[in-house]
């Protein structure tokens, strides 16, 4: 079916304010109002109506046009495993050759993104997911990228406890993805920006189990790990000069008798102790790992993602990611880098008046709020605890990735992962 753009009004026929009208076998978008937002919601409408192969034709077609598009037009049951972003048939117009390349890095960032968070627990698990995303990067950038995963009791040698607890209910093992982005090919480089990742594979939710309708979904619970490794990916295609390190967290949360409990006491490797009074609270226990060692090098920015709590989900919605910092300016600009990139982005509450609401009798701190309200907050000022004092201020931000996965379609996506959040995350990494 060829793909018209049109500033006009569909024919009555079509009904008042129709997105989308048709004549034989072409399709007309009408750009009324938010033009990219049309042409992602058409795009929805031609895959529900079962069009499998589209061309697009005539004027208006730019990177970002195209883009939407895609984003619409994907239908997960048609996304190769070999090739995620080989899907659907889309015959884009000739562009630029860097309008090109730019749509070319976006659809290939954004598409591992929803396929490896669309697969199910049985294909990606701690190690495979570690092992994908070294594999997508070192494709990318083979001579700037190394990596190592820590595997099951490695995790222990090196102290890293949550991750450890966390996976060691599963029969598979928690892994650790340690990787390195250096394109300056100085090895003493300083660190611009670390990345941190949670990979919860699967989320039980442990002996603080979840009903089947909040479990049903939970292999897209290690939607964070996949958001840094695609931001990361996108901002190398766009040419990043800068040296950045990633790691990822990544577990089962499993039930078995070898789970972790509530009441279970951690001895993180920076001192800090943990009682344990949600396992499924489990999230915030890894990414204290990932930020322990994020921390060590010293970035100049550390950004950590995770699909976190529902409370976010429940402040913002599923069509807002959520963004914590205790820096206003930093706020200021990943807000920007998320409107420039036409992603939704909140800013919810961190103050140091959160970081008094996670206590615990027995421990340095809890797990889960105290006091059973803000949710989103305790847990960003939980991770606040394993990002020292002196980066914390300025140089952290917490991403609660509220609006990463779709349970359902929608009038604008598929069900299942959407990838937004890769291209702010992206121009994170460019602007730092």
């Amino acid at each position: 079916m060829k793909i018209l753009l049109s500033s006009e009004a569909a024919p009555a026929v079509w009904g008042e304010s129709a997105p989308v009208s048709f004549d034989g076998s072409t399709a007309t978008i009408h750009l009324q109002k938010a033009p990219l937002l049309a042409i992602q919601g058409a795009a929805r409408k031609l895959d529900g109506m079962g069009v499998g192969s589209v061309a697009m034709a005539g004027d208006g077609w730019d990177t970002d046009a195209c883009f939407a598009f895609w984003q619409g037009y994907f239908n997960p049951k048609k996304q190769q495993a070999a090739a995620p972003e080989k899907q659907q048939s889309i015959e884009f117009p000739a562009l630029a050759e860097a309008a090109q390349a730019e749509l070319d890095a976006r659809i290939k960032a954004a598409a591992w993104v929803r396929w490896v968070t669309n697969c199910p627990a049985e294909q990606i698990y701690p190690q495979t997911l570690c092992e994908s995303a070294a594999e997508l990067l070192h494709g990318l950038a083979p001579e700037a990228v190394s990596s190592k995963i820590l595997l099951g009791d490695e995790l222990l040698a090196e102290s890293f406890v949550g991750i450890h607890t966390v996976g060691r209910g599963s029969v598979r093992a928690p892994a650790m993805l340690q990787l390195d982005y250096n394109p300056t090919g100085d090895a003493n480089a300083p660190v611009a920006v670390s990345l941190v990742g949670k990979g919860i594979t699967f989320d039980s939710g442990g002996y603080s189990i979840k009903p089947s309708v909040g479990m049903v979904h939970m292999k897209s619970d290690m939607g964070g790990a996949a958001m840094v490794t695609g931001g990361l990916a996108l901002a190398i295609q766009r040419g990043l000069d800068k040296r950045v390190k990633l790691f990822l967290c990544c577990a089962e949360n499993m039930v078995s008798s070898n789970a972790f409990k509530l009441g279970d006491i951690l001895n993180y490797r920076n001192g800090v102790t943990v009682e344990v009074k949600n396992t499924d609270a489990e999230g915030r226990l890894v990414l204290a790992d990932g930020l322990i060692a994020a921390a060590e090098d010293e970035p100049g920015l550390i950004v950590d993602a995770a699909t976190l709590t529902g409370a976010a989900k429940m402040a913002v919605g599923r069509d807002y990611n959520s963004l914590m910092t205790f820096s206003d300016n930093l706020a200021g600009k990943v807000l920007a880098a998320a409107g420039a990139e036409d992603e939704k982005l909140w800013r919810l509450p961190l103050e140091a008046l959160h970081l008094g609401q996670i206590g615990s009798p027995f421990a340095d701190i809890a797990n889960i709020g105290s006091e059973g309200t803000a949710g989103a907050s305790t847990a960003a000022a939980f991770l606040a605890k394993f990002v020292p004092e002196t980066q914390r201020e300025s140089r952290w931000l917490h991403l609660d990735l509220s609006g990463s996965y779709q349970p359902g379609a929608t009038d604008l996506w598929a069900a299942g992962a959407k990838g937004h959040g890769v291209r702010t995350i992206a121009r994170l990494l460019s602007d730092a």
